[in-house]
């Protein structure tokens, strides 16, 4: 099978915004929108469908991992312009009456429904846009298959334990409150030197944790003619961790031909044993690669991916690309396009500031 993922510019801020095609010319193709970034990225892809898929008016899936503003907007004028086939996202208010008790407060199930509906607005209007436009609205939980794609996180549970903690959803009794002294921290960052040899890398084991909207990002592996690739989004090593438990299950954990490197890089979504799990351990200094990573960064991000992280997959055998300044494509069997970027991996680095 031909596939080809195709990772686009995000303008200046962080974002994603993957298109994905597989199939062939004969047979057809199916097309895959993951995430859309802010509002002007989903131009970018509209044009970018429109000029190197053939304008074809139609996607068969479109996928939003998590209902963070730099994934979601861009969606919104994706459905507007084309037909498509499904639409896969996670609604927090669906589940209102299942987790009503761990919300101060007496709601009723429709009242707290309409709160966190209300808190997310441009989730509300991708929904209310399908919905008009009659394109079914699917949950996307652990095992679901979405085309080529498997989920492996979260599974349904996960993601009812997570609404009360997300920041956007009411005062509950499950949400953790930052200490005095995690405030002081965030207000008084300080920049430090760090030095890494290949054999001992700065990489924590137990890293700040990232948000609980991050951990709930849908997380999918696909099989393309016996080739594999992990779309990560923004999920953290409590996803990534239950991600590969599910792919053990399915006895499909092993490291993959391309990899999504998580949340732009952030120091705190991986860890070394989670990067084991899925890619591998370390390999000796020089060994040949086993895939390929992307890393979505915006123009104004230079200090994305961490040097940390970025040192971390190619340790394991992955040397990271990123996609500042243009889009970046990985592909098989498919014919070569002029516009995308040269894939230009980051180096090793010894030496950096963080």
């Amino acid at each position: 099978m031909a596939y080809e993922i195709e990772f686009l510019p995000v303008g200046e801020s962080n974002g994603d915004a993957i298109c994905v095609r597989h199939g062939d010319a004969q047979t057809g193709y199916t097309i895959y929108v993951v995430d859309g970034g802010y509002a002007a990225t989903g131009q970018t892809i509209i044009d970018h469908i429109n000029e190197h898929y053939g304008a074809p008016g139609f996607i068969d899936h479109v996928v939003l991992s998590h209902a963070d503003n730099d994934h979601v907007t861009g969606l919104i004028s994706v459905v507007k312009h084309f037909d498509v086939g499904a639409l896969w996202m996670n609604r927090p208010w669906r589940f209102a009456a299942e987790i009503v008790g761990a919300f101060h407060g007496n709601y009723t199930f429709d009242g707290l429904a309409k709160v966190i509906r209300d808190a997310y607005p441009l989730l509300a209007q991708l929904e209310d846009l399908a919905v008009s436009k009659g394109i079914p609205i699917n949950d996307a939980f652990t095992y679901t298959q979405i085309g080529a794609f498997t989920v492996m996180a979260p599974t349904r549970e996960r993601y009812l334990e997570l609404i009360p903690q997300f920041d956007r959803t009411p005062t509950s009794y499950v949400r953790p409150e930052k200490g005095i002294f995690a405030k002081l921290g965030e207000a008084v960052k300080q920049l430090m030197q760090f030095f890494e040899s290949w054999g001992e890398e700065a990489l924590e084991e137990n890293p700040a944790p990232t948000s609980p909207s991050n951990e709930s990002c849908i997380v999918q592996l696909g099989s393309l003619d016996g080739r594999t690739a992990l779309l990560t989004a923004d999920a953290g090593p409590d996803a990534l961790g239950r991600a590969a438990d599910a792919a053990e299950h399915l006895g499909r954990l092993s490291p993959p031909n391309f990899v999504q490197v998580p949340h732009h890089g952030s120091r705190r979504n991986v860890t070394p044993s989670v990067l084991n799990r899925w890619l591998g351990n370390v390999l000796p200094e020089g060994s040949a690669s086993r895939g390929t990573a992307f890393c979505s960064v915006g123009n104004n991000k230079p200090e994305y991916p961490r040097r940390r992280v970025s040192n971390a997959f190619l340790r394991r055998g992955y040397p990271v690309s990123k996609t500042t300044g243009g889009w970046i494509r990985q592909s098989h069997d498919m014919p070569s396009r002029d516009g995308s970027g040269a894939l230009t991996a980051i180096a090793f680095a010894s030496k950096y500031t963080e």
